[in-house]
């Protein structure tokens, strides 16, 4: 099948690559032309663990090519996915700017390149989105076309392997002719027998944001129960097997830390409530949630604020992990920007560390907290001569640094640690006062 791939953002270069690996002819589009010569250079311009091979293998097997000329790629196109982004607004309403203006742009394409093609919505889209950009296409052309929702369900950190084997792909369309389409398209990625459910456009689309939603909920959920946990004198750690262990509510996502972040569950939360609001629903589910998440993202401050009280002038304080998860470079609503954010307005000043995610932290980052931030070459080094430590992301190599020698680095052996990495015990016998989410405090 030739595919067209519009946009190299995570979700777009992700999805471009991976297609082109299953035996696809790609051509992915994007307007910034610095960074299609990057990629036809063999530079892949993010961090995503086993990308790299599949990206190498499918240009050098000239499977996968890159262009700025959107009419190039359409032409010769059998489908074209949008992987366009969607910002929230300030009312949380999702961006439909991008994706309509191409839709525009395809219509024009259709006129002069008259011949069936479908048109994938794979960017996170409001429900209706299909009826928009079918819409905005018609306006511009009488060709024969249809109009697919295939949302993404790709976590980052393991993106290649949920793309390559999915527990599930969601299609959206009322057509047959294009459900066949999309399902010649997937087959190569669910030969162990996971489904392609092919469902209304509307369906499809409410299906991303509820997914999202659920998953932001359960970790919300969480987090409110290790805040009991703290006051009552109760472990996260043992109430999560607990619960866990129960079929109907399962171990994932019920690990306690500093709230979510990233490009997905922010937004999407936003979106799915914005869209209840425009049809008269108050999700009173969702303002719990996003609350509590904005109050969790900045929580580990209140703990160094009891710790060393509200003047933190003078005070260095080592942060480990700037990305908002391990195995990725994102830093969209990562908690590290908002409490780096605090620290710097409280007085202190910052060493960080972070093994991939320094150059988007210095773009997305206040421009008065970089001023205080200093940016080490590893772990160790941030310790130095530190107030206390504080862990904002649990990459692998933070799990096991030996912290029995916390205290011959740090000016004192205080750690706040934002997601649970170590064992109580052995932060006891590290000597060290330690703070962390929802488990009693170490001193």
């Amino acid at each position: 099948m030739n595919i067209a791939v519009v946009g190299t953002g995570y979700v777009g270069l992700v999805t471009g690559t991976c297609f082109a690996d299953g035996g696809h002819n790609v051509v992915c589009v994007d307007v910034d032309a610095a960074k299609v010569k990057r990629m036809k250079n063999g530079e892949v311009p993010i961090y995503e663990p086993g990308l790299n091979h599949i990206f190498d293998r499918s240009v050098r097997e000239q499977r996968l090519t890159f262009t700025t000329n959107l009419e190039e790629a359409f032409k010769v196109a059998d489908v074209v996915f949008l992987c366009l982004p969607t910002p929230p607004g300030a009312d949380g309403q999702a961006d439909l700017s991008f994706i309509l203006r191409v839709a525009g742009d395809l219509g024009t394409l259709f006129n002069k390149h008259n011949e069936y093609k479908v048109i994938v919505n794979k960017s996170t889209v409001p429900v209706g989105t299909a009826d928009k950009v079918r819409e905005a296409i018609s306006a511009k052309t009488s060709a024969e076309f249809d109009v697919v929702s295939n949302p993404e369900f790709l976590r980052e950190g393991a993106a290649v392997e949920d793309f390559m084997r999915p527990e599930r792909v969601v299609v959206g369309t009322q057509s047959d002719r294009a459900a066949e389409i999309m399902t010649e398209i997937y087959e190569p990625f669910v030969r162990s027998g996971n489904p392609i459910i092919v469902m209304d456009e509307r369906s499809s689309e409410l299906t991303k944001y509820a997914a999202n939603a659920m998953l932001a909920t359960k970790i919300t959920f969480m987090n409110e129960i290790a805040n009991i946990c703290e006051r009552v004198g109760a472990d996260v750690d043992q109430v999560r097997k607990g619960i866990g262990t129960d079929s109907r509510i399962g171990k994932r996502f019920l690990f306690a830390g500093i709230g979510y972040g990233g490009s997905c569950f922010p937004k999407d939360v936003q979106a799915i409530h914005h869209t209840a609001g425009e049809y008269g629903y108050d999700f009173k589910i969702l303002d719990a949630v996003m609350s509590v998440n904005e109050v969790q993202k900045v929580s580990i401050v209140e703990k160094v604020k009891h710790h060393f009280g509200s003047n933190l002038s003078g005070k260095t304080f080592a942060v480990w992990g700037l990305a908002f998860k391990p195995e990725t470079d994102d830093v969209r609503e990562a908690p590290s920007l908002y409490i780096t954010r605090e620290l710097v307005a409280l007085g202190a000043s910052i060493k960080a560390y972070d093994p991939e995610a320094r150059e988007t932290f210095k773009i997305a980052a206040h421009p008065e907290a970089l001023q205080q931030i200093e940016f080490v070459k590893d772990r160790d080094s941030a310790l130095d001569n530190a107030d206390a430590l504080i862990i904002c992301t649990e990459w692998n190599e933070f799990r096991r640094p030996g912290i029995d020698k916390f205290k011959d680095r740090l000016k004192s052996p205080i750690v706040f640690d934002g997601r649970n990495l170590f064992d109580l015990d052995d932060a006891e016998k590290a000597g060290l006062t330690y703070y962390s989410v929802g488990r009693p405090t170490v001193q």
